[in-house]
C-alpha cells in the first residue's frame, strides 16, 4: 500500500523534478539522522509527497545542501536538510511501515514479516516519542482494517477504505508545526485531502493486486464485494471496472479541488503534477496491465 503517489516525471520541468528529488533524498537523510541507516530501506514516494505538501504550507524556507550519499557516493546532489516537514514524514514513514509489518505478522504469520518487525522495532521506538498521538491512530486503525479484512465484516468500498483513509487524513491534519495560515478550516481541508488520498491509495492498491490475490486465493476487497458468483478474473473485470473507476477518478478530482483551497507557498507545480497527472498515470498503468492480462 505504498509508492503510488508519485509525480509524472515527463511532465515536470527539470528544476521541479530536481526539487522533488531533493525532498526524496532529504527524507532518506532525515530517516538516517533520526533512526539510523537500516530503516532507510522503508523510504517511499508517498511520504515524500506528504513532506512536499506540508513544507509548501510552512513559513520557513527549505534549506538545501549539496551532499554525497550512500546511494550516490561520487556525484553530489542537492538535498533538503534540517526540515520540519521531512522530520515529521520520516517518523511517519517508519511508524506506518512498522505497524503494517506488525499486522502482516498477526494476519499471515509470515516469516519475512516477523524478521522485519524485529529489525524495525528498536528504530521505530526512537522516532515515535514526538508523534505519540498519531502513532496511536495508526496502530488502532490498521488493527481495525485488518479485522475488517480478516472477518469480512463490511459491505461497501467506503467502509473498508475508511480506516486507512482516516490514517492519512489524520497524518496531514495533525502536523505539529505552525502553518502559514493555521486555521481550523485549513486543518480540516488537510484532513479531507488526506482522507480522499488515502481512499485512492487503498483502492488503487487493491485493484493493482486483484489478479495476483485471486490466483493465490488471498483476500482482496474488490473480489469480496463484486465477485459473489466466484467468477474468474477475466469475467469479473468488466463487472466492476466502471464502478470502481468512477470512485477512483472522483477521489483524484476531489484532491485537486481541495488543493485549490490551500494557501500553498511553494512547490505548487510539483503538487499539481502529482495530483493531476501522476495519480492518473499510475491508475492508467494499472488498467493497461489488466487489459494486457486479459488479452493474454
Amino acid at each position: 500500500m505504498f509508492g503510488y503517489v508519485t509525480p509524472l516525471k515527463a511532465e515536470l520541468k527539470v528544476k521541479d523534478f530536481t526539487k522533488f528529488r531533493s525532498y526524496y533524498c532529504g527524507l532518506c537523510m532525515h530517516i538516517k539522522s533520526s533512526a539510523g541507516n537500516l530503516p532507510r530501506m522503508v523510504l517511499n514516494y508517498d511520504m515524500t509527497f506528504l513532506a512536499v505538501l506540508l513544507d509548501s504550507l510552512s513559513t520557513k524556507e527549505p534549506t538545501v545542501e549539496i551532499k554525497r550519499c550512500i546511494v550516490h557516493p561520487i556525484e553530489k546532489k542537492p538535498i533538503i536538510m534540517n526540515n520540519d516537514a521531512l522530520q515529521y514524514a520520516a517518523a511517519i514513514n517508519l511508524t506506518l511501515y512498522y505497524y503494517k509489518v506488525k499486522d502482516d505478522v498477526e494476519d499471515d504469520n509470515n516469516l519475512k514479516s516477523k524478521i522485519l518487525e524485529k529489525i524495525l522495532l528498536p528504530y521505530e521506538k526512537k522516532v515515535n516519542v514526538n508523534i505519540e498521538d498519531i502513532r496511536s491512530i495508526i496502530e488502532v486503525n490498521l488493527k481495525d482494517l485488518s479485522s475488517l479484512e480478516r472477518n469480512k465484516d463490511f459491505s461497501s468500498i467506503d467502509e473498508i477504505a475508511h480506516p486507512f483513509s482516516h490514517i492519512v487524513g489524520s497524518i496531514l491534519k495533525s502536523y505539529p508545526q505552525t502553518l502559514v495560515e493555521d486555521t481550523v478550516e485549513i486543518r480540516d481541508d488537510l484532513y479531507n485531502l488526506g482522507y480522499t488520498l488515502g481512499k485512492w491509495i487503498y483502492l488503487v492498491d487493491a485493484f493493482d493486486d486483484l489478479k495476483e490475490d485471486m490466483d493465490k486465493n488471498k483476500f482482496n476487497p474488490i473480489n469480496f464485494l463484486f465477485n459473489k458468483d466466484n467468477l474468474p478474473y477475466e469475467e469479473l473485470l468488466p463487472l466492476f471496472k466502471d464502478r470502481l473507476e468512477f470512485t477512483i477518478l472522483n477521489c483524484s478530482f476531489n484532491c485537486k479541488q481541495i488543493l485549490d483551497r490551500l494557501p500553498i507557498k511553494r512547490n505548487e507545480d510539483i503538487l499539481r503534477n502529482v495530483l493531476e497527472l501522476g495519480m492518473m498515470d499510475k491508475y492508467l498503468g494499472i488498467t493497461k496491465k489488466t487489459s494486457e492480462d486479459k488479452k493474454e
